[in-house]
């Protein structure tokens, strides 16, 4: 790309903001009409401000090595848009990318665009698969930190609502004004912000209407209360985000309820239940399953480096070191708490208390067994955690190999939304909200000697942790998009 002089910066900055304006109309009308998403590498671009897509644009500085322009990705944008595209996933960053390889590998001629995507996309172009017969219900147990950030979620990938709506959230009974007061803090969060849309009340129908998606608020203070086909939901799938239950006869509770269908519990479970990480040990996901667990959140940032570190260069042992913003299980000031040192101040300590995430990284990953041990310290933050493992490898490598090795698997594998790659010098916790890999790697923090590697991990503990679990609710529900490219996208 030929860049600008200092005097046309501003003018070639209105050029690209210009086909930025141009090409949102054109994503939002793929998604809400066709249910096709649009990404740049990974990062989804539907209802996006114009400076979120161009902040995307430059993001593939470090993917690639190289900057990528408006100027090329909107004909690229143009050209799918002409094509009979239905149902799909289409990651326009790496389809303009090949574009531009095309162009210098050929020396083509730059208006052979329309021919090169029809070419590219031909597997989906014209397809008439069809993702389900009936719109999966969705139904949200709890409406806490988790639950409600899930809403935000589901409601963003509602789409043509022919795949899945989120149909209603069970609370306990509320006195006065609770659903003004729980419509609040969905609307508003401190951490996360805004909601991205429209809310209202609707007190005839006691519900929470978010972009046309009416969320039926259901009181109740045990699933065994429940009767879902009452509201017109039947076969739901029940995300459970309270963690009261986390065994199988808990869980099983839910499908008690008249309606429910399955169960998916956003922590990690107890005995025998399957602990899914998704990208990881996803594929042990069986039709039958009715109940399923999402592991936690730290459990999800460390499994996908800790399995692709093993199978590339073997881990002889290791420590997981985590720390961990506050949450609500601490108190903000001294008080009676039934676990030691979480009765300390979280907002005015650093509190030392244990994990389970090494061990239950053994779930998912049962080579590590008897290998990794783990512990945590709680720090006066709201969101976004780190996590450091010290291990101590099968071979000697180096900072640059190791770096440059999860670079690849972050941005050129299947786990590309489970691992993200930063080189940011000045990076620091805050910058990761809102981050929807399940855990960020800071390469400038990478120490290696020999075969002894520390690695850094950034992860949002609540959105990244909620978007990990959003890809397990359409695989449970057996949504499978048609994806470019198909080999990475998952």
């Amino acid at each position: 790309m030929v860049r600008p002089s200092v005097d046309d910066y501003f003018g070639d900055w209105k050029q690209r903001e210009a086909l930025v304006q141009e090409m949102i109309p054109v994503i939002g009308q793929l998604f809400s009409q066709r249910n096709v998403g649009i990404f740049i590498y990974g990062r989804p671009l539907h209802n996006r401000s114009v400076t979120f897509i161009m902040k995307s644009h430059r993001f593939v500085r470090q993917i690639e090595r190289n900057e990528m322009s408006e100027f090329e990705t909107h004909p690229v944008l143009i050209a799918l848009s002409k094509l009979d595209l239905r149902h799909a996933q289409i990651d326009l960053g790496k389809l303009t990318v090949s574009y531009m390889n095309h162009l210098n590998d050929s020396k083509a001629d730059s208006e052979d665009v329309d021919e090169f995507v029809r070419q590219e996309l031909a597997s989906i172009d014209g397809s008439k698969v069809t993702l389900k017969n009936k719109s999966q219900d969705v139904v949200l147990y709890g409406f806490g930190r988790i639950g409600r950030l899930m809403a935000r979620l589901l409601i963003e990938r509602t789409s043509t609502g022919e795949v899945m709506k989120l149909k209603a959230i069970v609370v306990r009974p509320g006195g006065e004004g609770d659903l003004e007061k729980r419509a609040s803090l969905f609307a508003s969060d401190s951490v996360h912000g805004a909601f991205q849309g429209t809310l209202r009340v609707d007190h005839s129908s006691n519900s929470l209407i978010a972009n046309g998606n009416v969320m039926k608020i259901i009181y109740a203070n045990s699933p065994e209360e429940i009767d879902y086909t009452e509201h017109g939901i039947d076969e739901a799938l029940v995300i459970d985000n309270t963690g009261v239950w986390r065994d199988q006869e808990g869980l099983s509770r839910h499908l008690s309820s008249k309606g429910a269908a399955k169960v998916l519990l956003t922590a990690p479970g107890k005995g025998d239940l399957k602990n899914i990480v998704y990208g990881i040990n996803d594929d042990e996901i069986e039709s039958s399953d009715k109940i399923l667990t999402a592991a936690s959140c730290t459990t999800n940032a460390i499994a996908p480096v800790l399995k692709v570190i093993n199978d590339e260069y073997g881990i002889k042992q290791g420590h997981v070191e985590t720390v961990h913003a506050y949450t609500n299980d601490q108190n903000l000031i001294d008080n009676y708490h039934k676990g030691s040192r979480r009765g300390r101040s979280a907002a005015l300590n650093m509190v030392l208390t244990e994990t389970g995430a090494a061990n239950a990284v053994v779930k998912a990953i049962p080579e590590l067994n008897g290998k990794l041990t783990g512990n945590a310290i709680r720090v006066p933050i709201p969101n976004v955690s780190m996590a450091i493992l010290n291990l101590t490898l099968g071979r000697d490598t180096s900072k640059r190999e190791i770096n440059e090795f999860l670079r690849e698997i972050a941005l050129h594998s299947k786990l590309q939304d489970q691992v993200s790659f930063t080189e940011a010098p000045d990076a620091v916790s805050s910058d990761f909200v809102g981050t929807r890999e399940a855990s960020i790697v800071d390469s400038l923090a990478t120490i290696v000697n020999g075969n002894h590697a520390v690695l850094y991990l950034w992860y949002d503990n609540e959105f990244g942790y909620c978007c990990q679990v959003g890809r397990m609710v359409y695989k449970m529900a057996g949504v499978t998009y048609q994806t470019y490219p198909a080999e990475e996208f998952k």
